[in-house]
């Protein structure tokens, strides 16, 4: 290369060619080609078939339909046996020209339109009732146009939990969002099936309840974001004593959260909620019935099961039908509109909660099932053999 720039250099000053190659050394048709040639002199490999060649077709093939299909995968599929690093190198060239293009669109977030759910699973273990710890789901709510944050962590993320969760959370808000947007959660519904419960639950609040296909994060991406935000400057230096002292700390933390400028929309989530509350639907007048319920008939056990916990029940109601409801807080059984037991609900899993005045009940009453039965006497119940001969007329007859 130093030649090539040499030669043309003194070409443009007008040395002769003929001087030049005497100079350089070199033949006066090097020259002359280095005079006419505007790049630098380099190697070029003659082009020749390789090994790969035979095979590209049946690769094309493949990776128009799968475009993701691993490289692996792939000389599997067409009996590669030669290099493994060469068949990948030719693999990432032919790649990108059949991989989908998937654009993003910017989006925006008109006031009271929609609000956007999660769950957010902090990486700490929070001290149950036992004295042992869990990872527990954090139920996270952030209205779209605002970027106002809701946030409490429940006992998990099955279907009733879930539903309370958003309920309580809406009801502190005081306002419902015209749509709630969520992806793939179990307890929601996958695949454009909802699961039980949800659509009455949303048609109760007259919402309407959006699932995103996959792989399209950026159409829940604020919650998305949010839930980075709170590993990074809620959780640092924080302990929890239990769930409760979790959500009384979160609450706390969120009031300061909300009132800081976000910079995309250059302001506060206080100061544009109430914007974005008063273009929301109103909250249903009457509180909805929801969480955990079933009826069942009281096994001799006297105990009912609620999310993998059995919890007590007065015995005397033992063979009858009773009705069984929890929320995020309580468990009660009642039977005919009677209070049976009322029990705070354990977010541990697998345990047995009983009332001792249960236990006492029931001692009582098994007590009293395995005394023999006491033989009855009085002169009220004997009866003398004559009352019998006369009832049949049998008086006076030799």
């Amino acid at each position: 290369m130093e030649d090539w720039a040499l030669i043309r250099r003194l070409a443009a000053e007008g040395i002769p060619k003929a001087r030049i190659a005497e100079r350089l050394g070199i033949s006066r048709t090097t020259v002359i080609k280095a005079v006419a040639s505007n790049d630098p002199p380099r190697y070029e490999r003659t082009a020749v078939a390789t090994s790969f060649v035979t095979i590209e077709p049946r690769v094309r093939e493949l990776l128009a339909e799968f475009p993701d299909m691993p490289a692996s995968v792939l000389a599997e599929r067409v009996n590669w046996a030669g290099s493994e690093s060469w068949f990948r190198e030719n693999v990432r060239r032919l790649r990108p020209s059949y991989r989908r293009i998937d654009p993003a669109d910017r989006l925006s977030w008109a006031p009271g339109d929609a609000a956007q759910c999660d769950l957010w699973f902090p990486p700490c273990r929070v001290p149950l009732e036992d004295g042992s710890s869990r990872l527990l789901p954090v139920l996270v709510i952030t209205l779209a146009h605002s970027r106002f944050m809701l946030a409490r962590m429940i006992p998990s993320r099955t279907t009733p939990d879930l539903l309370l969760g958003t309920w309580e959370l809406l009801s502190e808000l005081g306002h419902v969002p015209r749509r709630l947007i969520w992806d793939n959660e179990g307890g929601i519904g996958r695949r454009g099936r909802l699961a039980e419960g949800v659509a009455s639950f949303t048609g109760t609040l007259a919402t309407t309840l959006v699932q995103l296909p996959p792989n399209d994060p950026e159409s829940k991406g604020i919650t998305e974001r949010r839930n980075g935000f709170f590993e990074t400057s809620f959780l640092p230096g924080r302990t929890f004593a239990s769930p409760s002292d979790f959500n009384a700390q979160l609450t706390r933390w969120l009031e300061i959260a909300n009132a800081r400028v976000v910079r995309t929309i250059k302001a506060a989530p206080t100061e544009l909620l109430a914007a974005d509350t008063a273009a929301m639907l109103a909250l249903p007048p009457t509180p909805l019935h929801l969480g955990f319920r079933s009826r069942v008939k009281l096994p001799r056990d006297y105990y009912v099961r609620v999310d993998t916990n059995d919890y007590s029940v007065d015995p005397r109601a033992i063979g009858r039908l009773v009705d069984v409801s929890a929320d995020l807080t309580r468990v009660r059984v009642r039977s005919g509109g009677r209070l049976l037991a009322e029990h705070a609900r354990r977010w541990v899993h697998g345990v047995t909660v009983s009332d001792p005045a249960h236990v006492e009940a029931a001692a009582v009453l098994r007590r009293a099932f395995q005394a023999p039965p006491s033989a009855t006497t009085g002169d009220d119940l004997t009866r003398d053999l004559a009352d019998y001969d006369r009832a049949f007329g049998l008086v006076g007859e030799g």
